[in-house]
């Protein structure tokens, strides 16, 4: 048994300490409702406005397009449905496209959109590597498309799609793009100038902020229904009493994760590539999920074959590591994650995922003892699985 070693960053991060240092004042210090007009209210909302400057400048954008809301699931449905709806109205647009390799806060919302709401969902297929390719989304979209909604970086296998090409077909057709960005913003450039994008979700957790906090950036003139009504805060997009707090803490977790990129990069990538490199060569019958090299710097997915990917991780748990099987959300389902199967690996490939994703609190001693204690906890796995797979 080894200290535990933490080495599931895609599912959650710890809070820096200088994040942390940010929001504290906003609990007991300074804890008016922004909403108030009194010196309370007016400190709060100061904040709040700061904090949206903050965003927009590492966005690239304006601040009046920043929708702060409690996670990035929220700002997925938000997207989602409220420019579904509004393109709908605007011009009797009732399709939608996305892919079963995306989170399940946009999957879900388009099977609900189509279920309960009358819209067809066209599923874009992906490559073997989960990428969706910019060709299928030229041939998919038409006049019919309320809105295009494909991952920057795949959570599950860490595969990057080319979203900045997608956008630009999509603005050619004038079809809103949405791309959850929740696990890409903590790695790769996020100015929506560059990348061309109509609406994107982020979510504090993933880079070193806290959990509860997200943003969707709306850009200026996209059609988009709210879906809280109530008080008219952001924008009228998202009401409810701003968490003061929590905003300001996204804010500086951003503004470091911009400010530090490239030296946490340099960071994970050489630990990324040796977990890589040496679990293909020592353990049989393994597989690099998610593109070889077009994928998170910070992210290892692979999928072993003849074995319960579940199983696996309760052994690497009780052996003191943190991994994951794929999305958080998916834990102990016994079937094959939407991406296994959409990355066409079949069922005896596919239940034996595992996630392996670095931050900066991983070491080179933690990757030594991870690499030494996986082969053996590999064989142990699929030797208590034996025929129920």
């Amino acid at each position: 048994m080894v200290d535990p070693i933490y080495l599931d960053y895609a599912a959650t991060t710890p809070v820096d300490p200088r994040v942390l240092d940010a929001m504290l004042p906003y609990f007991n210090e300074t804890f008016g409702n922004p909403s108030s007009v009194h010196r309370y209210g007016q400190q709060a909302e100061a904040a709040v406005e700061s904090a949206r400057e903050t965003v927009a400048a590492a966005l690239g954008c304006r601040p009046d397009e920043i929708v702060f809301t409690s996670c990035g699931s929220e700002s997925d449905n938000l997207a989602l449905r409220g420019t579904a709806l509004a393109m709908r109205e605007k011009t009797g647009a009732n399709r939608l496209l996305t892919s079963r390799a995306e989170h399940h806060a946009v999957s879900k919302t388009a099977e609900q959109l189509e279920e309960h709401y009358g819209f067809q969902v066209e599923w874009l297929e992906t490559d073997g590597a989960g990428t969706v390719l910019p060709l299928t989304v030229e041939k998919a979209v038409c006049k019919d498309t309320a809105i295009v909604s494909v991952m920057y970086a795949n959570n599950e296998i860490g595969t990057i799609n080319p979203v900045a090409e997608i956008a630009s077909i999509c603005r050619d057709h004038h079809i809103p793009f949405h791309t959850d960005a929740v696990q890409a913003a903590a790695y790769l450039p996020v100015d929506v100038q560059s990348l061309g994008m109509d609406l994107m979700s982020l979510g504090a957790h993933k880079f070193c902020g806290p959990k509860g906090i997200g943003v969707l950036y709306v850009r200026k003139g996209t059609p988009i229904f709210p879906l809280q009504t109530g008080g008219g805060q952001e924008s009228g997009l998202r009401a409810g009493t701003q968490n003061v707090p929590y905003i300001v803490g996204f804010a500086e977790a951003l503004r470091l994760t911009a400010e530090e990129r490239e030296e946490r990069i340099a960071h994970v990538r050489p630990l990324r590539d040796r977990i890589i490199g040496t679990i293909l060569e020592e353990i049989p019958d393994s597989r690099l999920t998610g593109h070889p090299v077009t994928r998170l710097p910070n992210h290892c997915s692979f999928a072993f074959k003849g074995m319960d990917g579940n199983l696996l991780l309760t052994l690497l748990d009780a052996a003191g590591f943190a991994c994951s099987s794929g999305s958080a959300c998916k834990t102990g389902n016994p079937e094959p994650s939407e991406v296994m199967t959409a990355i066409g690996l079949s069922p005896e490939w596919g239940l034996g995922s595992l996630r392996v994703t670095l931050g900066a609190g991983t070491t080179p001693v933690d990757v030594d003892a991870f690499l030494k204690a996986l082969p053996k906890l590999v064989e142990k796995a699929r030797g208590l699985t034996g025929d129920k797979l």
